[in-house]
């Protein structure tokens, strides 16, 4: 049957990404990046329960999923009673099918003892399992999800056909007229408030907790669940949502503060933001038990469609034990297992005089709790666990919500006033918190960070001095001896903003690490303004040059910075990595590498990144037509063009032409010893940076997560 073609005006874009399509009787969904129900939730028909989902489900650039169903799901089911439609492919059916099993039900087998630290024979291990059977005992997974599979690249539901096109987009008819052309690669847009920016540079305290959103992946009113638990002047995020390092950047607070997540559970409004804080600078620490971070990989491991122990190389694992506490930035955590549908951790921490206590997702109803044990459900001794929750903490962060995933919020407003005072409500809609109580609603925005009073460590500048020495990536592994000389060989001062740090044709007398606030650098020919911010570093290749200053720097805020003078700076680095690279940096860098790095593909890369790069380049100038990479190949470097087209061709046609601040090649491919996958090639004159095998390796093994960022996509593209 022939169809009529018309314009798009059937097609909705959603505000956070991903499309509808309005049909005569409802809307259909194409792609569901992370909070879309939030954007669907006030149609007059109610959340679409079809949804198409993406070619990919994965965005690397952003590191999200775009094919984020769950909260579709559970709206449509828990509370419109109706099942939702997934069409997809066979091949992703069968991913899919994996992901919703790790965030609905949990691990198939489910054995929480490989958590625990069997110090007593007394000890007794919760059967989770039984627990998670009882919150989906009176529902089956096809209850809540069907799918439909594609056949011959079509889908026919409802009166309403899909097609999809050789090019991986999505036809959609009804009545044999076109009602719209959907893109297949579904992209996601940032959506988030950031409450108010603040005029200086975040300094991190001794003790404080930042709310990164108070509500839950219901509200479309306020950001989704998350927060950061600053100690000793470092922070550690718990279940970041998405957007949370926009969202710091908007703030005015420097994301490289930040080492460490605590992952609590795998709910969508729990792990989506964790994986675009792997993907960024450096690798992050990453806390959870086993049992939590087999089913973070498993389902991320079917959402990217890479295997789970190369997701494992992109951050650092530390396996939490209950029974046994573990030490992030001087604190002494000590964590268990909550009232959950699948595994998930809460967490007691003490830090100097202080306490701090974190439910996570957990019911903590006694009514629910002793029925349960009257069911034989939980046994006497879990029973008493859950009764013991630690309300003595001086500071308690307790989530609320719908029961009986959660906890009723007027049980918390029923406990003592006394324990009620020292009680942060998250996870809850504003609109839900009662008006009379003096429980405390968590309130987002780095404007409203809670700070503790607590007795300072006896070595506390020590440690902060410490921490930037470790912030600096070319000084890993760095010995004892090493660290001790830096600390006896550092000054730490003030500048205001304004204020000039170094002037040009000045002597080069010091090296100037940055501890907060931003510095610029004022140099001639740059295309773009050179920003360093907090663990930048500057000043270095006058030193190793035996030059005078060749810019000048300046304040761009209130700086703190610490300084080494210029004898005890090249004692410092002698027969170290960074002596090296700064001696390849010092030949190489020019306004030219920096502009270059700042356009195009790099532009996202943080001044430390750049530095990194600028030591790698080597130019080379190729005059004649030249083929750079050719199909099938297997690659021994990549290319960064500074002047000139680069083509790519693949199945026998041009895909796309590469142009200045592109890179040409693949690190993936490169480091994976995969053969390229098109073909690279020059008709006139080109000029390129070249970075060799072997410094691609030590770029992506410094900073794993940008070898995915950096990845095209050709698929569809035809120049």
């Amino acid at each position: 049957m022939s169809t009529t073609r018309v314009d798009n005006h059937n097609l909705v874009p959603l505000p956070r990404g991903g499309f509808l399509v309005k049909t005569k009787d409802s809307y259909i969904q194409f792609g569901s990046p992370p909070e879309t129900i939030k954007d669907t939730m006030h149609l007059e028909s109610g959340v679409p329960n079809i949804i198409i989902l993406p070619n990919e489900f994965f965005s690397w650039t952003k590191g999200i999923s775009v094919a984020e169903v769950e909260f579709p799901i559970y709206y449509n089911f828990f509370f419109k009673k109706k099942r939702t439609i997934l069409i997809c492919s066979e091949e992703q059916y069968k991913r899919f099918k994996k992901v919703l099993q790790e965030a609905i039900f949990g691990p198939k087998d489910l054995d929480i003892s490989c958590d625990y630290e069997i110090l007593d024979q007394k000890v007794e291990i919760p059967d989770l399992k039984k627990e998670a059977k009882y919150f989906s005992s009176t529902f089956k997974f096809q209850d809540m999800v069907g799918f439909g599979i594609f056949k011959n690249n079509q889908f026919h539901i409802a009166g309403v056909k899909i097609a999809k096109k050789d090019n991986g987009d999505f036809a959609v008819s009804q009545d044999g007229n076109l009602l719209a052309e959907v893109p297949g690669k579904m992209e996601y847009k940032s959506s988030y408030s950031i409450g108010e920016r603040l005029n200086d540079p975040f300094i991190p305290p001794l003790f404080g907790v930042t709310c990164l959103g108070p509500s839950h992946g219901f509200d479309p009113e306020e950001n989704t669940s998350g927060f950061i638990i600053w100690l000793n002047h470092f922070g550690i995020m718990i279940d970041p949502p998405v957007n949370s390092t926009e969202w710091l950047l908007d703030s005015n607070v420097n994301p490289k503060f930040i080492d460490s997540i605590i992952l609590t559970h795998c709910h969508a409004d729990h792990d989506a933001g964790t994986f675009q804080k792997i993907l960024e600078e450096g690798k992050i620490n990453i806390y959870t038990t086993e049992t939590i971070m087999n089913s973070f990989l498993n389902k991320y491991s079917a959402f990217t469609n890479v295997s789970r122990e190369y997701l494992m190389s992109l951050f650092t694992f530390h396996p939490l034990k209950l029974n046994r506490p573990a030490f992030i930035h001087g604190g002494n955590f000590e964590i268990f297992y909550t009232l959950h549908s699948i595994p998930a951790i809460g967490f007691k921490m003490e830090f100097q005089d202080q306490s701090f206590v974190y439910s996570s997702d957990h019911n903590n109803d006694p009514e629910l709790h002793k029925k349960l044990l009257d069911e034989k459900i939980i046994s006497e001794y879990r029973y008493l666990e859950l009764s013991n929750f630690p309300w003595d903490s001086k500071v308690i962060y307790h989530e609320s919500g719908v029961p009986p995933l959660h906890t009723p919020i007027n049980y918390l407003n029923s406990l003592p006033e006394i324990i009620k005072k020292r009680t942060v409500v998250y996870h809850i809609a504003s609109k839900d918190f009662p008006k009379d109580t003096s429980l405390k609603l968590a309130k987002f925005g780095i404007e409203n960070t809670l700070y503790f009073e607590t007795q300072p460590p006896k070595y506390e500048k020590a440690n902060q001095v410490l921490g930037i020495l470790k912030s600096l990536d070319f000084f890993e592994g760095i010995s004892v001896s090493k660290s001790m000389e830096f600390l006896n060989s550092v000054e730490e001062v003030y500048f205001e903003k304004g204020e000039t740090i170094i002037r040009k044709g000045d002597p080069a007398d010091k090296f100037y690490v940055i501890y907060f606030g931003n510095v610029s650098v004022m140099s001639e020919g740059l295309v773009s303004k050179k920003v360093y911010g907090t663990y930048d570093y500057f000043g270095e290749v006058a030193i190793i040059m035996n030059q005078t200053r060749s810019a000048d720097v300046i304040a761009e805020t209130d700086v703190v910075v610490y300084t080494i003078t210029k004898d005890k700076f090249l004692s410092f680095i002698r027969g170290t990595e960074f002596e090296t690279t700064l001696h390849k940096v010092a030949k190489m860098r020019d306004s030219e590498t920096w502009n270059v790095l700042s356009s195009s593909s790099f532009q996202a890369l943080t001044a430390s990144q750049k530095t990194l790069l600028e030591s790698m380049l080597v130019p080379i100038e190729i005059e004649d037509p030249k083929v750079l990479f050719e199909q099938g190949q297997n690659l021994d470097c990549i290319y960064i063009i500074r002047q000139g087209d680069v083509y790519v061709k693949g199945f026998g046609r041009i895909k796309a032409v590469l142009k200045r601040g592109d890179f040409v090649g693949s690190m993936l491919r490169l480091k994976r010893g995969v053969p390229a996958e098109y073909t690279f090639f020059t008709e006139g004159p080109v000029s390129l940076y070249k970075i060799s095998f072997e410094d691609v390796v030590k770029f992506v093994t410094k900073n794993p997560g940008l070898m995915m960022k950096l990845v095209y996509d050709f698929s569809s593209l035809v120049a």
